[in-house]
């Protein structure tokens, strides 16, 4: 991939092979911000998983101490008193068969699907739409439920999915550069904690490979994980 001279002299600003402490690292993606907007800060987790193996898909939901610097749009799919708990705790849309069918037509003004499981029925129908861009509600992830106040509520103050991909590594958004370095290392931690806590017992050898932190457009830092272990 060719790079832009930015770019470049950002990165020469380093040593790219060497792993900082965590905080030391945040600051250098700060530092070598180079975009004119407040940049997406971004940490990848190189695991060793193999994703075809069933218990090493790992997915899940973690809701991060200082958010991530974004409000997502909710969509609640519901009915009856569920709409009405989820309309009272902030969802963007609430609605049931209507709603699924204005979805069906093309309708994606959201960020985030939540649904009462028995509403799944009729939303299994979307599957090949809504599944390709990340959106169908997912137990896992907190998506399902009939507590449908306290997933709106935490989509709202942080709650961020991540999702293995097919060779291994976990990424998710942490904030943004105008953060300080300290809600940025907090978030960064309560993630890292997370995939500690959810590492698969069939993992062998060294679960943690390299992990990554980044911003929008900028160069990648590395993260010494010992750094993160206290």
């Amino acid at each position: 991939m060719k790079r832009g001279k930015k770019y470049l002299d950002a990165a020469k600003t380093f040593n790219k092979l060497e792993k900082y402490a965590a905080k030391d690292a945040i600051d250098l993606v700060k530092k070598t911000s180079i975009a004119k907007f407040d940049a997406t800060v971004e940490v990848a987790f190189r695991l060793n998983l193999d994703p075809r193996k069933a218990e090493q898909n790992l997915r899940g939901a973690i809701v991060l101490p200082h958010g991530t610097g974004k409000v997502s749009r909710v969509v609640v799919i519901a009915q009856g008193d569920k709409a009405k708990e989820a309309e009272a705790a902030g969802a963007d849309h609430v609605g049931d068969a209507e709603l699924i069918q204005k979805i069906a037509g093309g309708w994606f003004e959201f960020d985030v699907m939540v649904a009462t499981p028995d509403m799944m029925a009729q939303l299994g129908k979307l599957g090949r739409v809504l599944g390709p861009k990340g959106l169908m509600p997912n137990p896992k992830t907190g998506t399902v439920t009939n507590d449908v106040a306290k997933a709106v509520s935490e989509i709202k103050n942080g709650k961020i999915e991540y999702r293995v991909d097919k060779v291994g590594n976990i990424h998710a958004s942490v904030g943004k550069v105008s953060f300080t370095t300290d809600q940025l290392f907090e978030n960064i931690h309560t993630l890292y904690l997370q995939m500690i806590r959810i590492k698969p017992v069939t993992v062998k050898g060294t679960y943690v490979k390299n992990i990554t932190v980044t911003s929008t457009m900028g160069p990648g830092v590395k993260i010494n994980e010992d750094s993160l272990k206290s």
